[in-house]
């Protein structure tokens, strides 16, 4: 029988009612006694490693998750953490980073009602993620939630209440939970063939811009004195407007003479970025060399964004580590980046 750690981070799944609304409450034990049944498949200790509401969650708390699986990884067969819905995304995308390589499961999930309540996603969510990480095909940081696994950093929330709350990306889902059947779509343990690695740094100085319609440029050259990074999310397949009263050009080029790191995504969720269609892409990328998202998330981008600034702050470097396939976060047109 598989022995399986449950990390209790807080969450909508561990919250109880008080006064001033939904709190974190719920301690780690208490989420494993909701769910009796996966005592026939796993044998699940618990570890509280905080109790947050997940707006609250940094990188320091990324760091932390990955700390304590480190810590443990030669003790357990798998690893399930209990998260909040708002920043999982972000989560498990930080996580496929700091831990690269696990041929163990690192399951991520969550509820988007308190696992006490009558009427619940979370005793299903949880008893799913249990046996998932019990299984002897599961492996790397997944997301799992209302039957569906999703790689690490190709989740995304799409919607605020309903029990289907993330969507995967851009990709296939990695398999489905049904009762106690698992169905895989992605089936390849077998091509891991590096050993498992930790990182112990991340470098939180990375800023987000997201463009609308008339924004003037002097935002973006602001941002230059508090970020070492910055990400652009632009309309469509990605460009960088040039109105009469003044383009981004200037700023862009400051940014990239102070040595800083300038990326391009699109605010469009599905099927990336191309800024080579349109004059008002491919113009900048060509004079300053952009680096663009491609098929990569939000949520992915900023957090490796965060673990490559935390490794290195070399150009060339950057780049190679930007557009290197990692736990399936960039596929799409890699190739053409380089």
């Amino acid at each position: 029988m598989k022995r399986i750690l449950l990390i209790a981070t807080g969450g909508t799944i561990a919250c109880k009612r008080s006064d001033a609304g939904l709190k974190p409450l719920i301690s780690s034990e208490e989420l494993l006694s909701h769910v009796p049944s996966a005592r026939e498949f796993c044998e699940a200790d618990a570890l509280q490693l905080f109790n947050l509401d997940s707006t609250n969650i940094q990188p320091k708390h990324w760091l932390a998750m990955a700390a304590a699986i480190e810590e443990r990884y030669d003790d357990y067969d798998g690893f399930v953490i209990c998260h909040g819905t708002d920043t999982m995304a972000y989560t498990a995308a930080a996580l496929s980073y700091l831990i690269q390589n696990p041929s163990k499961p690192i399951v991520i999930t969550g509820a988007q009602k308190p696992i006490d309540m009558e009427i619940t996603d979370a005793k299903t969510n949880l008893s799913d993620s249990l046996r998932f990480a019990s299984c002897d095909r599961s492996h790397g940081v997944v997301i799992v939630f209302d039957g569906k696994a999703i790689a690490g950093t190709r989740g995304k929330k799409e919607r605020t209440k309903s029990y289907d709350a993330f969507s995967s990306i851009n990709f296939p889902y990695i398999a489905t939970i049904h009762e106690s059947q698992i169905l895989f779509y992605l089936d390849d343990k077998e091509l891991i063939k590096e050993p498992v690695r930790f990182y112990h740094s991340l470098n939180s100085r990375v800023g987000l811009l997201k463009l609308i319609p008339s924004m003037d440029a002097t935002v973006l050259e602001y941002m230059t004195e508090h970020y070492d990074a910055v990400i652009i999310e632009s309309f469509g397949v990605g460009g960088l407007p040039n109105y009469e009263t003044g383009g981004y050009y200037p700023v862009i080029e400051k940014w990239i003479s102070l040595g800083k790191v300038v990326i391009m995504t699109t605010q469009v969720t599905n099927e990336g970025s191309n800024m080579s269609v349109y004059e008002v892409g491919r113009n900048i990328k060509n004079a300053f060399g952009l680096l663009e998202s491609y098929d990569m998330t939000l949520e992915a981008t900023v957090t490796k964004l965060m673990w490559i600034l935390g490794q290195t702050k070399d150009r060339g470097k950057v780049k190679e580590l930007f557009y290197r396939t990692i736990n399936r976060d960039i596929l799409w047109n890699v190739s053409s980046a380089h």
